[in-house]
């Protein structure tokens, strides 16, 4: 996939330790195990790690790894 999967990828292993077997595009975070907290701090790690502004109202359990993909990709190229 994409550099920001791969990143996306080790950030919910590494800070959340989410089995990196059971990270899949399609996935939720629900379906990962993070609670909103969880969700609220992943979204702040990525702003600071990738400068871009994303909306925490958007950090919901519903949203799904590519989903965040597509969203932090769009605010990088400013599409």
């Amino acid at each position: 996939m994409s550099a920001v999967y791969d990143h996306l990828v080790t950030t919910l292993t590494g800070k959340f330790e989410i089995p990196a077997d059971t990270v899949r595009p399609e996935a939720s975070y629900d379906d990962l195990g993070l609670d909103s907290l969880a969700v609220v701090e992943l979204f702040l790690t990525l702003q600071e790690e990738w400068a871009v502004p994303l909306d925490d109202s958007e950090a919901t359990g519903t949203l799904t790894v590519g989903e965040t993909v597509d969203l932090v990709e769009k605010l990088k190229t400013g599409a």
